[in-house]
């Protein structure tokens, strides 16, 4: 059980360092005023999204589900990982999120100024706080 758990934190990590690096990404996509530069971010982008953030989801969703299938009874009955769980669905969400800003860009339909980008790179810092403080300090 510890080494799926050790993969689920490896993979939680790989997870959340796309998901501070994207929207910085798109920071300086949004200022880009050439097109090589946008070229360029595009590139990084779809690199990031599809190579390392969506696989690093995936897999810390596996290894977590994983981790609960080895005593899922006591599992259910922890109201922690009830609302861990939430947080995991908002970060999902999140992530789809920037999936979908990755393909307006590509189309050149960015709707957004660099300022929003700067703001949306804080959410998954207050998502990590939540979920580290609720799976090591349990409060509930």
């Amino acid at each position: 059980m510890l080494w799926t758990k050790a993969f689920h934190i490896i993979f939680m990590v790989t997870w959340f360092a796309g998901l501070f690096y994207l929207p910085r990404l798109f920071v300086y996509h949004a200022l880009a005023a050439d097109r090589v530069s946008t070229e360029r971010f595009e590139v990084m982008e779809r690199k990031l999204y599809f190579g390392i953030t969506t696989p690093g989801a995936v897999l810390t969703v596996l290894f977590g589900l994983w981790t609960l299938a080895y005593d899922l009874e006591h599992y259910l009955e922890a109201g922690w990982l009830h609302a861990k769980l939430a947080l995991v669905a908002i970060l999902i969400g999140y992530h789809v999120y920037l999936g979908r800003l990755l393909v307006l860009f590509r189309h050149d339909r960015n709707p957004h100024g660099h300022v929003f980008y700067r703001w949306l790179n804080e959410v998954p810092v207050l998502i990590l706080v939540g979920v580290v403080v609720l799976a090591v300090v349990k409060p509930f």
